[in-house]
């Protein structure tokens, strides 16, 4: 079973910034669970929203050869959050550096145009001790980039429509 907790994303600027949204709906079984008979989102999903939205954008921006996880939030502050089904939320995320070993990222949630959260996250990439291991097959992170439509919306830092990896070399006109 997957865990996605953004539905779309809706701006994804290579190396520079996203946005997403997240729809939520009284169909996630989360909600069934906290509170019962009144159905709220729980803030740390907020916060796995903003990351699995920022986690891409680095994983991109790292020319999709390293996994990325989530390694620490040193700062992050909510602001009277509250979510109920139909409410839509959006994500923003910006690069602030990208390093060898992960890299940082400025965040805001937003309900409407109300902020709901801002912070920072640290992401890391997942080393060579990790080969092994199966955290994410092969292509899970492509395939979440095209459920999310990063291709339909994605631009390079050339200012050209951002492709898949796989289809980057090729030349179009040909096809």
């Amino acid at each position: 079973m997957h865990w996605y907790w953004i539905d779309r994303i809706t701006v994804f600027e290579s190396q520079n910034r996203a946005e997403s949204i997240k729809v939520v709906s009284l169909a996630e079984d989360h909600l069934h669970d906290h509170f019962p008979y009144y159905p709220v989102m729980p803030a740390s999903l907020i916060i796995e929203g903003i990351a699995q939205t920022a986690g891409l954008l680095l994983y991109e921006a790292k020319g999709y050869k390293e996994k990325v996880v989530l390694a620490k939030i040193p700062r992050f502050t909510l602001h009277n959050v509250e979510i109920q089904p139909g409410e839509v939320l959006t994500y923003k995320v910006k690069l602030e550096s990208v390093r060898e070993d992960g890299g940082v990222a400025a965040v805001w949630a937003y309900r409407d145009n109300q902020l709901l959260a801002e912070g920072e996250l640290m992401f890391a990439h997942l080393g060579d001790e990790f080969a092994g291991q199966s955290l994410f097959a092969d292509g899970d992170m492509i395939d979440m980039m095209r459920l999310f439509r990063v291709f339909e919306v994605g631009v390079g830092t050339d200012g050209k429509k951002l492709l898949p990896p796989e289809t980057k070399n090729l030349n179009l006109n040909n096809m």
